[in-house]
């Protein structure tokens, strides 16, 4: 048998894919990495508007301006999906983090409960 990583023989149970723990992690963070610039740069901008997010609510809601968002880079956008709720709001969430749009230039930040 030999290793799917680097082709050396394996040495051991014959259920073994790797020689050892170091072309284990090589073949598995190969597996893992994002596959392309595309991908690479949309969660980028994702991680980066959820810190943005995370860091001007700090206490569950906050009505922040518009232009503050923008000045600390946050990319309208991205984010990772919308809810339309029955009174018409509409919200856009970053995983748990989500923001409303409102009059005047300013945006609700809220904090998903689930």
């Amino acid at each position: 048998m030999e290793c799917i990583e680097c082709g050396e023989k394996i040495i051991g149970r014959s259920d073994k894919k790797f020689c050892n723990d170091a072309c284990r992690n090589a073949y598995n963070n190969k597996q893992n990495k994002d596959s392309t610039n595309l991908m690479r740069n949309v969660n980028n901008r994702l991680r980066k508007n959820y810190r943005i997010l995370m860091e001007l609510n700090t206490d569950g809601k906050a009505k922040i301006a518009k232009s503050r968002m923008d000045g600390l880079g946050f990319d309208f956008d991205y984010f990772t999906n919308l809810k339309v709720y029955k009174n018409g709001s509409e919200y856009r969430f970053i995983y748990d983090y989500g923001y409303k749009l409102l009059e005047e230039d300013f945006v609700l930040i809220v904090k998903s409960q689930s």
